[in-house]
């Protein structure tokens, strides 16, 4: 490995990080990036403007960090939910991982690779020295890889186990600690037969009735959303960021400039009146929806206790297994509602389509990969374009093109994959927006694991890649001779993907552009005319297992790596925490389901590296090395198994005697009645945008709306468009004592 090249890296990748770390702690400052940097605290009111020319806020500062460094995980809890914490538990269990790791060979004798290099010849490259070729053949050094090998190993499952247990134990205290949640008393069934003498809500109700009477409650239908009401919704959300940017800091009706110069051209004042009378008087939203709207063969049923709905969620309901197919409710603000009206005989067919599709994207993405890995090989790289050796002899410009271009250059290419993942997890047809992005983390890791780790590590051709694998008992020895030769290119990986990303996200590069454009060319001062975000699990969560998938597998043969990805998840541990405490707002959650993906992802990277060791020790010709190596590899399988009997059961379906005991402690406390009346409203398909809801903050850290107090009957004599007010000041008063807190 050339070390210069990498030393080029590193240096880059540090002096971006510094300098967007630095930027970020000055422009959080401003008050002109509040939307970008407090999206999720933004009050509802007119906010606080500092002093413009207060020296302090054009200075760095590290106030984000120690504020970050101090949350606790229960205030974590509260702000982002069950997703959020579990997200930086992954984070943690990495750099306890690779500590254990580092403190390993620290604590292996000092002279131990010294003894092997004063019998040979120091070689050129001096990372070389890690390589399966450069180390000495002897018992000393296959014993230690061993011992090493099993502490490691040993080491991850404790850790796994305590942390499975742990979030285990934190999913059930959040369904039986938390208020009535809708979704366990709602079952969402779909392919309902078609009947020429019945609509399918009769339908519905008839067979509910006949074979459930005792727990049926209600049900209500879903539709298939036309033009008109597409159109309706539009016009409400455009009604609504007019609105927004027609008030000034003062909240009064001001001039709108128009123009990209911000010249006031045919001004014009927008009328205050409430969205109440707008609606009161065109029937903007109480229509008649008849006409424009078309009832799906899918209805969400509601039973009369969560038992009654488990079971009915678990039992075949015909004897044709593609009738009347039952599956529990995503929770109101999860669903996925375009995706409710696609017919149940479909899925199977989009699930292979999109596999295929997949499958297609994986080859298409070998051409950068394997561009990629040309500019790492000098040699091949001046063959092939023999205009670039003038260049290329230079030395700054070969440490360039050799050790930061190329993890530039494959970060880029990565950029479009999750995007696209997500469309095929949206053509899947996933009932909830959280299991789509449950599904798009998994297809975005599996191929960022197969495209940065293996199709990097076999070199060549596509064909030559394809070769590889046509004798499976060569893998691990290939995998071993492999791993060392790309050790510089996974570490200036994390180096670019890792420290330099993080800063990105930190300073929200696009948020920014976006806010600039909006304040210096539309001329729209608003902070409240945006929503934030919810935070990108789907990008993010690959992006940690892969680096612990590089920590793992490569820690045995190039152990150099291991401090670059502690230095990452330490960062990552406090830019997350940063970002969700301040900038991203969390409107539905999966209850901790990303855990389950982190636990099988360290398993086959534990695995992955035992048959790496395997193949070092078959090359080494050490049968009694491969011996103590199997049944380390047995040993981890079985764990796995274990936990997948113990904990993953938990993840998948809601014990019953916990709802059992839940739905009896409801009904002494009298908490039933009320649960009834709010399932006929909390399913709402057409509602009023929440544009106004985001607006005024009135969104918990669940995405669900806050209790609102009544304010007609606390208040008889005055009219709803005299509540606009006190309404705005009750949410801007809860947000600032939620943010004391």
């Amino acid at each position: 490995m050339n070390i210069s090249a990498l030393l080029t890296s590193a240096g880059i990748n540090t002096g971006v990080c510094l300098v967007l770390l630095s930027l970020y702690s000055i422009l959080r400052k401003q008050p002109s990036n509040v939307s970008v940097y407090f999206g999720r605290r933004l009050a509802p009111v007119c906010s606080r403007r500092s002093d413009p020319f207060c020296f302090e806020r054009f200075v760095p500062s590290p106030s984000w960090i120690v504020k970050a460094w101090e949350t606790s995980e229960e205030e974590i809890y509260g702000t982002g939910g069950m997703d959020a914490v579990v997200f930086l538990r992954i984070v943690v269990f990495r750099i306890f991982s690779i500590a254990v790791i580092i403190c390993f060979f620290l604590v292996l004798p000092v002279n131990y690779y010294g003894q092997e290099m004063r019998h040979k010849k120091i070689p050129s490259e001096p990372l070389e020295v890690f390589t399966i070729e450069n180390v000495k053949e002897g018992s000393k050094w296959l014993w230690a890889h061993c011992l090493a090998l099993y502490i490691i190993t040993c080491s991850a499952c404790i850790l796994l186990y305590f942390e499975y247990k742990s979030i285990t134990k934190m999913r059930l205290e959040r369904i039986t600690r938390s208020p009535p949640n809708p979704s366990h008393f709602t079952v969402l069934i779909r392919a309902i037969p078609r009947s020429s003498q019945e609509t399918y809500s009769d339908s519905v109700k008839n067979f509910f009735t006949k074979y459930h009477s005792s727990s049926y409650l209600s049900h209500q239908m879903v539709y298939r959303c036309g033009r008109v009401q597409k159109l309706m919704s539009d016009a409400e959300k455009m009604y609504m960021i007019f609105k927004d940017a027609s008030f000034e800091q003062n909240c009064k009706p001001s001039l709108m400039q128009r123009g990209l110069c911000g010249a006031p051209t045919s001004s014009f004042t927008i009328i205050s009146s409430e969205m109440d009378n707008v609606r009161g008087k065109s029937g903007f939203i109480h229509m008649d929806l008849a006409k424009i709207e078309k009832e799906c063969a899918a209805a969400f049923v509601f039973f009369k206790t969560r038992y009654a709905a488990t079971v009915t969620a678990e039992v075949l309901q015909a004897s044709n297994p593609m009738l009347w197919v039952t599956d529990l409710a995503p929770e109101p603000h999860d669903v996925y509602w375009s995706n409710l009206c696609i017919p149940y005989r479909q899925l199977w067919i989009r699930k292979i389509g999109t596999l295929m599709a997949a499958i297609a994207f994986v080859l298409v993405f070998l051409i950068p990969i394997t561009f990629v890995q040309g500019l790492t090989q000098l040699d091949q790289l001046q063959q092939t374009f023999p205009f670039l050796r003038g260049l290329l002899k230079k030395k700054y410009m070969n440490q360039l093109v050799t050790g930061y271009l190329p993890s530039v250059i494959l970060i880029l290419a990565l950029y479009t994959v999750p995007p696209i993942m997500m469309l095929f997890s949206a053509v899947e047809g996933s009932i909830s927006r959280s299991g789509r992005k449950k599904s798009a983390c998994c297809k975005v890791l599996y191929f960022t694991i197969w495209n940065v780790f293996f199709v990097n590590v076999f070199t060549g051709s596509v064909i030559s890649q394809l070769n590889v694998f046509s004798s499976v008992k060569d893998i691990p020895a290939q995998l071993a001779k492999a791993v060392p030769r790309q050790a510089r290119f996974f570490t200036t990986y994390v180096l670019t993907s890792g420290w330099a990303s993080l800063s990105c996200e930190v300073v929200q590069v696009f948020a920014l552009f976006c806010n600039l454009v909006k304040r210096f060319i539309l001329r729209i001062k608003d902070d409240f005319s945006h929503c934030p975000l919810s935070f990108p699990y789907h990008t993010e969560v690959p992006r940690l297992l892969l680096f612990g998938f590089l920590g793992f597998t490569c820690s045995i043969l190039t152990p150099l790596i291991l401090p670059f990805l502690l230095i990452y998840f330490a960062l990552a541990y406090l830019v997350y925490k940063n970002q969700i405490l301040n900038v991203y707002i969390t409107k539905y959650e999966s209850g901790g389901q990303f855990w389950p993906i982190a636990h099988n992802t360290t398993i086959f990277s534990l695995v992955l590296s035992q048959i790496i060791a395997l193949g070092v020790f078959g090359i080494k010709e050490s049968s009694v090395a491969s011996g103590f190596t199997i049944p380390l590899i047995i040993c981890t399988l079985l764990f796995n198994e274990y936990c997948r009997q113990r904990f993953l059961p938990t993840f998948k379906n809601n014990a019953a005697e916990v709802l059992i005991e839940m739905d009896r402690k409801d009904e002494l406390c009298g908490r039933m009645e009320e649960t009834y009346r709010d399932l006929h409203t909390v399913y709402c398909q057409f509602t009023a945008t929440s544009h106004e809801l985001c607006r005024c903050g009135c969104l918990n850290h669940r995405g669900d709306v806050k209790s609102i107090p009544n304010w007609e009957k606390l208040n008889p004599g005055k009219d709803r468009s005299q509540l606009k007010g006190s309404l705005t000041i009750h949410c801007n008063l809860d947000i600032e004592e939620t943010s004391k807190k």
